[in-house]
């Protein structure tokens, strides 16, 4: 999902929360650097609806995002990544089927490439999802969050073919998986974006 489309949270006031419990670390414990960024601070201050519709942007299962949102505060963006993937696993046949139903209007075609080809890559790109969606009945998910701007097209036209050729049973898995990734890149886009 390019950055123009990313999920935003509204800009609040910080509001008083609860502190999270925490264990007392022994003397000799390493320092932890904990990471909570402003984003993480206006998603534990923001009310419950306004946090869901948010992590709807991050993923399409309203029990992913209710459960993320129900959990908060977190003290860290670790511990909201922790629990996003914690979420993403309890998915339950029918909660994926939503978040699926959803992704197709969260993913933006990829940018990438540009340049002699770039309009053959596209139909070619078109042609494989249409295919994709055909033989699996859903949007094709593969996470692009760690690839170079210059090689997404590549990775997904690569990634759709070689999945094209998965049983079914095995695809559901591998697109659940590219759904959590891909969840987690865009939720912690949300709240490290100033």
């Amino acid at each position: 999902m390019p950055a123009s489309d990313s999920p935003a949270l509204p800009s609040r006031s910080r509001a008083p929360h609860a502190a999270s419990p925490r264990t007392p670390e022994p003397a000799d414990a390493p320092v932890r650097q904990t990471v909570r960024p402003a984003g993480l601070e206006r998603l534990n201050a923001v009310p419950a609806e306004e946090a869901v519709a948010a992590l709807l942007r991050c993923c399409g299962s309203r029990r992913w995002a209710g459960l993320l949102a129900g959990h908060r505060p977190y003290p860290d963006l670790a511990a909201l990544l922790a629990a996003s993937d914690e979420a993403s696993y309890d998915l339950t046949p029918e909660d994926l089927t939503e978040a699926l139903a959803r992704e197709g209007t969260l993913q933006a075609p990829p940018a990438g490439a540009r340049g002699p080809g770039t309009l053959a890559a596209h139909t070619a790109l078109r042609a494989a999802h249409a295919a994709y969606e055909s033989r699996f009945g859903h949007a094709f998910v593969v996470c692009t969050a760690d690839c170079p701007p210059d090689e997404v097209l590549d990775r997904v036209l690569v990634s759709l073919h070689a999945r094209l050729g998965n049983p079914p049973e095995e695809e559901r898995a591998v697109t659940a998986e590219e759904l959590r990734r891909s969840a987690r890149a865009r939720l912690e886009e949300l709240v490290t974006r100033p």
